[in-house]
This record gives C-alpha cells, structure tokens and sequence, in this order.
C-alpha cells in the first residue's frame, strides 16, 4: 500500500515551533509500507519554525491577523497534484492542524479551544474523493 503521510508524525521537524510530532506506533505500523512524507505548509512557502496559524472565518490567520490562507490553499493544490500523479492508496494526517485536521481545528483564538472542521488540505482531498486517516483512526484499522 503506498501512503502519503505527514512528515511531522514522521519525525520531521516541519512543525510551527520548528520540532515535530513523530508518531512511533505509526512509524512501526507503515514500517513495510510504501510512505510519501507531506507538509503543506512547507510546500504553500512557509518557513520553519513560523507563527503559530490557525484558521478564522475561513481564513488561515497567526495572532496578529495576518493571512496565510493564499500559502495553505497553495501547498493543498500541490499537494493534490502530486497525489493525482502518484495515487496514495490514503493520507494519514496530523490531527487538529489548520493543513491537515480531520474533524476537529483549533477554533482560531489560539486558546486550545477546538471546533469542528477540517484543515485545509484534508478538505481538499475528501472533495476529490481521497482516504484520509488521523493517526489514530488508522491505528485501529488493524492493517
């Protein structure tokens, strides 16, 4: 099976504050697998570390309000491109985040509070009709 994962649960140090989320369950699970590392923000321009980012009214904002959106959609439609190309079977992303949530973002007030919804990338790829897991629920899919 070949999965596009986020770098972040992989241990890649691509996150806001410059470190990661890195998964070892997961790690082990995609051991024998055929896995492509993602970030869209990196690929939408953003540097790391960067301002933490959360979306607002459909908008992707750090604290002092400025726009990110222009860089998230960018690095979605890169992104999408690539799993055109290359066709994961799934994505599995980093949950929570205003790229990759699946379900449940950050309510942008930078409280901690969450909302439903999905980052930008996640939507983008249910509405082209792709599989996509948080860590967790692909965890209990027992593959």
């Amino acid at each position: 099976m070949k999965y596009f994962v986020s770098a972040c649960l992989l241990g890649e140090n691509c996150k806001w504050n410059g470190g990661n989320n890195y998964d070892s369950c997961l790690s082990s699970l995609l051991f024998d697998q055929e896995v492509s590392l993602i970030c869209p923000e990196v690929e939408g321009g953003l540097s790391t570390p960067r301002c933490p980012i959360e979306i607002k009214d459909g908008r992707a904002l750090d604290k002092e309000g400025n726009d990110y959106t222009s860089c998230f959609l960018n690095g979605a439609e890169r992104i999408l491109a690539k799993a055109k190309s290359e066709n994961p079977d799934a994505f599995i992303l980093q949950p929570r985040s205003p790229s990759c949530g699946l379900g449940n973002i950050y309510d942008g007030t930078f409280s901690g509070k969450l909302i439903k919804g999905n980052g930008f990338l996640c939507q983008i790829l249910i509405e082209n009709g792709y599989k996509v897991y948080t860590p967790d629920d692909f965890k209990s899919l027992n593959i």
